[in-house]
């Protein structure tokens, strides 16, 4: 029998269904999906049910554990896996392997949720293979292209999962004081990957969307920055405290500095290109936190500053709106889309906006408390509910014009 194509009212070949292979096609489909879910769904438990957090990792340990490496760092990887694929001509990891690392994924989600060291252990474990699997398919294309400018790449995700290894050893032991140490270096890892990222692509992108705009790529200046973020993470080993601090200003001072040369107002009109100047400059701004953090440290002040600053200041005035412009930049780039935002997109980068400041509001002393952190977490779950009900129908389908 003929099969009759299905055409739209104009004649034209109607769009196509869902596909598990388009799905599975490359990295950012199923990652920005598992990702976003899991960042509206972990909050909500976190503020509104958190007697349902019955594992070992427990309260704001579980919560911690789950934005960085759960949340951000599983972003981060879609990213790498699509932005390998363009670097180097070879898509790190497709198909059936990329379904079994996403299943991975969602069994460590599940076991950490789970009572007993038994379903900790399984959870780790799978969490870690995770981890170790995306650095050894990622560095399979970088090294098969002989791309050497990105040699270092799979050299920080491995330092992410180290980090998360000994985050969950100290979890094993009981030793909270270390692995919110531990946590602070997995926070660094995954600020120096942010780094690394977003100042590469974001005038990259700026100069291909503003005609006749040509900012400095500041290579140079890139290139100090990468170094003194690793030497943070080997200081914050250290726990020296004094030389953290002065790296991790320095860091931050050449992230503003960028945004800055950047020409931010002319991307003023452009909602694509300003939410990735404003989360880059919210990093920035994270880590000059995180160094004064670390200098009260090294000075034994009697009133330290409470670590959920930096935590929240990096993880969502940084990685979180940095994340929401490049889940939708990168989406609609890679899926043949016509790179520009709609209101619902603009809704999401404004609620990710207004989300973090109701959080910081609610790390003052003083103040209602409990109403911004729950009127923060409103915010932030709507922002990725949104973003999923406009782009899940996209990641599940094969690109336009491919």
């Amino acid at each position: 029998m003929i099969q009759i194509p299905h055409t739209s009212a104009t004649g034209a070949p109607g769009p196509a269904g869902p596909q598990w292979k388009a799905f599975l096609e490359l990295g950012f489909r199923p990652l920005y999906l598992a990702g976003c879910v899991w960042a509206a769904v972990a909050v909500a438990l976190w503020v509104f049910t958190p007697g349902l957090l019955r594992g070992q990792l427990v309260g704001v340990v579980w919560h911690a554990h789950e934005m960085l490496w759960a949340f951000i760092a599983t972003i981060a990887v879609g990213f790498l896996f699509t932005a390998g694929a363009s670097w180097t001509g070879i898509n790190p990891i497709k198909g059936r392997q990329l379904g079994a690392l996403v299943l991975l994924w969602v069994a460590a989600r599940l076991g950490y949720l789970l009572p007993g060291r038994p379903a900790f252990v399984a959870a780790a474990a799978c969490e870690l293979l995770f981890f170790l699997w995306a650095t050894l398919a990622f560095s399979r294309a970088i090294i098969k292209a002989r791309n050497r400018r990105n040699y270092a790449v799979p050299l920080l995700v491995l330092g992410l999962a180290v980090a998360d290894a000994l985050f969950l050893l100290a979890v094993w032991r009981g030793d909270y004081v270390l692995l919110m140490q531990r946590f602070g270096v997995g926070m660094l890892c995954m600020a120096v990957i942010a780094l690394l990222i977003a100042r590469r692509v974001i005038p990259f992108f700026a100069m291909r969307a503003v005609a006749g705009l040509a900012i400095p790529m500041l290579t140079r200046a890139g290139q100090w920055q990468l170094a003194a973020g690793v030497l943070a993470i080997v200081c914050a080993l250290l726990q020296w405290h004094l030389a953290k601090a002065v790296l991790l200003a320095a860091a931050g001072a050449i992230a503003l500095f960028q945004v800055y040369a950047w020409n931010p107002r002319a991307v003023f009109r452009v909602p694509l290109l300003w939410i990735l100047y404003l989360g880059y400059a919210g990093l920035g701004a994270g880590l000059l936190v995180a160094a004064a953090q670390a200098a009260m440290d090294a000075g034994g002040s009697a009133a330290p500053m409470r670590m959920a600053w930096p935590a929240h200041v990096i993880g969502m005035a940084g990685f979180a709106v940095l994340i929401m412009g490049m889940v939708t930049r990168t989406a609609l780039g890679h899926l043949g889309r016509p790179l520009r935002t709609d209101r619902l997109m603009v809704a999401c980068y404004v609620l990710v906006i207004l989300a973090t400041a109701l959080r910081l509001l609610a790390l003052l002393p003083e103040g209602p408390v409990l109403a911004l952190l729950h009127a923060s977490t409103g915010a932030w779950v709507l922002a990725f509910v949104l973003y999923l009900w406009r782009f899940v129908p996209m990641l599940i389908r094969p690109r336009l014009n491919p």
